[in-house]
């Protein structure tokens, strides 16, 4: 997908970069993307230098793909490449509480009200209770490390839950309402808006 005229993949990978020159980016990718992306990064002269990772059937086989390339100690940040609005503050706090409680996983409060399902009826449940969350999730490298030394569970969702089972306890942070994450026609017609300011 394109955002602000440019794949939307590039926008991503430079937060990250504009952020911190320094950090070894993987990209994970369906085995068929690869040549194509190959083939987008020389159309769009992009040069940020990334390893290319191919990635598996789910979400936790791809992320374990890409903790395969880690051999070193550090902060490893794992974000979904569709949310390229993430700022440069809520990395900061990612990567300054993973750095303190050895985990961090960004949230926003939800806006809307909320209400739990019950049988063939619902129930409202108080919205103060509940976080949206968000990526990057940031983890010490031997946390996430030894958490996905495991078997795949249907029910894991992101990492924090991988974590979580295995004994760990997550550190939640502020993240920024921006970082949609797009996956909707609708997400695009946001995320353009939002990037068209940002590029101004």
């Amino acid at each position: 997908m394109l955002l602000g005229g440019r794949p939307l993949l590039m926008h991503t990978i430079e937060r990250f970069y504009s952020f911190d020159n320094s950090a070894e980016i993987i990209l994970v990718l369906p085995a068929s993307h690869i040549s194509h992306w190959n083939t987008l990064v020389k159309e769009y002269s992009f040069t940020i230098r990334h390893q290319i990772v191919e990635g598996g059937a789910e979400r936790f086989h791809s992320v374990a793909a890409g903790l395969a390339q880690i051999d070193a100690e550090g902060l490893v940040a794992i974000h979904d490449g569709v949310r390229p609005l993430v700022s440069h503050d809520t990395l900061w706090r990612c990567y300054a509480d993973a750095e303190e409680y050895g985990t961090a996983v960004p949230f926003v409060e939800p806006s809307d009200s909320v209400r739990l399902l019950a049988g063939d009826g619902s129930r409202p449940y108080p919205r103060s209770e509940v976080r949206l969350i968000q990526t990057p999730q940031v983890f010490r490298s031997n946390i996430i490390l030894t958490a996905y030394n495991c078997n795949y569970d249907p029910s894991f969702t992101d990492d924090a839950m991988v974590v979580e089972a295995s004994g760990r306890t997550i550190h939640l942070t502020h993240g920024n309402r921006e970082n949609i994450k797009i996956t909707t026609p609708e997400d695009l017609i946001v995320a353009n808006a939002i990037i068209s300011e940002v590029i101004k």
